[in-house]
């Protein structure tokens, strides 16, 4: 059987499986792919056609990552949800480096003004771990956890210049099979195989140079390797225990604001001391300390199936808290440990970690541990690690609109904080109803959502909104215009930060102001909860834009 490369596992479910692999996890994992690679959103008869699953088993598929939280059922699509980057958090917070050493690319990114990436080794491929990209008309438009070929990339040279023979056949045999790069979704569609200037070499002659060079200088350049205009500039980043890659840093530019000789001559020096004070927050990062293992796991799964029946797939729920059980203090555990963590048995663990292992989720070694690859970024990571706040929080407004027959609305504080804009909002079935257009500004101190975002703005609270900060919430009463009333609580970041506003409105007519505090307002906070369940999950790692 020739080398798996870093895109195929899954497409073989039907040859090569190991005897004890649980085949509803294969299926399950097949299905969180086809739905990233489709960018997020696809029907079920799409993933019928991209699975080669019956319909009934998509179903039930399905079914069970909605109970789990990965996946919702958007009228006739199944839609990824931000529960899924739980799976991509566990193998980032396990690996370490996006925690020890983002701030640093951050700060180069600023310092630049250019995009720049954080990246890892997937066998002949390479994957972001980390984006820190600027917001332009020509912007680069990759995202964590997506894969591209090693040859078409500078960290791929330096990636290769640590490679055996064996990663060697392994590559030659990715490039005989898919020429054309099909398996890497992430790259824009090549109609043929690339061919070489006039007088340039090609195929394997070209990228074993390119990694002679790498390995002589201790740099890689791509330019124009991806797509015309795009070029970039690596170092890598050495573990300071073994000496080895552990990542590589890029900063990405475009042709029209840098050529490559000019990344090399004005950037390499620069993104070199970033890297050197990389090696050195990794030589100094104490260790790490554990943070709480995942609990009640298998006794959620045993509930699920009981009140959901065969519509719930629990070998396939199982099988996905397995890759939970890993994460910050816990990047590498033995069976037993995987286990203890989710509470299942160890013969269940234990073919779970059998499946994702011929899936190529798991490494397994040579003492009888276990570690996450980067392939877990596969089950849903990259479309949603670009995302925004308006769009985490639409389903949920949408969701809250419907179950009290009134408008929704999500806003920010303007920055000179004297107005609030509208980012989402859900309206209402009704004849007379509030109607606020995205990007519609109000005066904030006469509306709902600015009291709640300026009470949180201020230490103390502006004049008046101490109340405001004390009970969590602001109602308003016909204050912004005659029969409004409405009435607004904050949503947090990861920090504690407010940083928007949610609230219902209704006509005076028909809620009193007792009632919009009775009935309304545990709604809105249900749903406040909601939305920063989801805002703190996907900004874990990612950047997660207010509007």
């Amino acid at each position: 059987m020739p080398a798996m490369t870093a895109v195929d596992a899954d497409t073989r479910a039907g040859a090569g499986v190991p005897g004890e692999a649980v085949g509803p996890l294969v299926r399950g994992v097949g299905v969180l792919r086809r739905l990233a690679e489709a960018g997020g959103t696809l029907s079920p008869s799409a993933l019928e056609r991209a699975t080669g699953l019956a319909r009934s088993t998509v179903d039930r598929i399905t079914a069970t990552l909605a109970r789990m939280g990965h996946v919702r059922l958007d009228g006739r699509d199944v839609v990824l949800t931000p529960g899924v980057m739980e799976l991509g958090n566990a193998y980032l917070a396990a690996l370490r480096l996006p925690a020890l050493l983002g701030a640093r690319a951050d700060a180069l990114a600023d310092e630049l003004d250019e995009s720049v990436s954080l990246a890892v080794a997937d066998l002949d491929g390479i994957r972001f771990i980390h984006q820190a990209t600027r917001r332009r008309a020509f912007s680069v438009s990759f995202r964590i956890g997506d894969l591209l070929p090693a040859e078409r990339t500078a960290p791929g040279a330096l990636f290769a210049a640590e490679w055996t023979e064996a990663d060697w056949t392994r590559w030659r045999a990715r490039r005989a099979g898919d020429p054309l790069d099909t398996h890497f979704p992430a790259l824009p569609p090549r109609g043929e195989p690339a061919v070489p200037p006039r007088g340039e070499p090609g195929g394997d002659v070209a990228f074993t140079r390119r990694v002679e060079r790498a390995r002589r200088d201790g740099w890689a350049l791509d330019d124009q390797l991806i797509e015309p205009g795009l070029v970039a500039v690596s170092v890598p980043v050495r573990d300071p225990g073994t000496g080895r890659v552990a990542c590589v840093a890029s900063v990405v530019s475009h042709t029209s604001r840098h050529s490559a000789a000019d990344l090399r001559t004005s950037l390499l020096p620069r993104l070199r001391a970033a890297v050197a004070a990389m090696e050195d927050d990794l030589r100094t990062a104490p260790p790490p300390e554990p943070g709480p293992a995942p609990a009640g796991l298998a006794a959620w799964t045993t509930a699920s199936k009981h009140e959901l029946g065969r519509d719930f797939v629990e070998s396939l729920a199982r099988g996905l808290t397995v890759l939970t059980a890993f994460g910050e203090g816990r990047p590498a555990l033995s069976l037993t440990d995987v286990a203890r963590a989710t509470g299942l048995s160890r013969a269940t663990a234990r073919r779970a970690l059998l499946t994702h292992e011929h899936l190529g989720l798991v490494a397994a070694h040579d003492d009888r541990t276990f570690t996450l690859t980067p392939r877990v970024l596969d089950l849903g990571f990259p479309p949603l690690s670009r995302t925004s706040l308006p769009r985490l929080a639409e389903p949920h407004l949408r969701a809250l609109a419907d179950r009290v027959h009134e408008p929704t609305a999500l806003a920010v504080l303007t920055p000179d904080g004297t107005e609030i804009q509208y980012t989402a909002g859900a309206g209402a079935s009704r004849v007379l109803t509030v109607r606020i257009t995205v990007g519609a500004r109000l005066p904030a101190a006469a509306t709902s959502l600015g009291r709640v975002l300026l009470a949180d703005t201020g230490t103390p609270p502006a004049h008046g909104l101490t109340e405001v900060r004390a009970q969590g919430y602001a109602l308003v009463d016909e204050e912004l215009e005659p029969g409004l009333r409405s009435v607004a609580v904050p949503v947090r970041d990861r920090t504690g930060r407010t940083v928007a506003a949610l609230n219902v409105a209704t006509h005076a007519a028909r809620r009193s102001l007792e009632e919009c505090v009775r009935d309304l307002l545990p709604a809105l906070r249900a749903t406040a909860d909601h939305v920063q369940r989801d805002l703190h999950t996907a900004s874990r790692f990612a950047q997660v834009t207010p509007s």
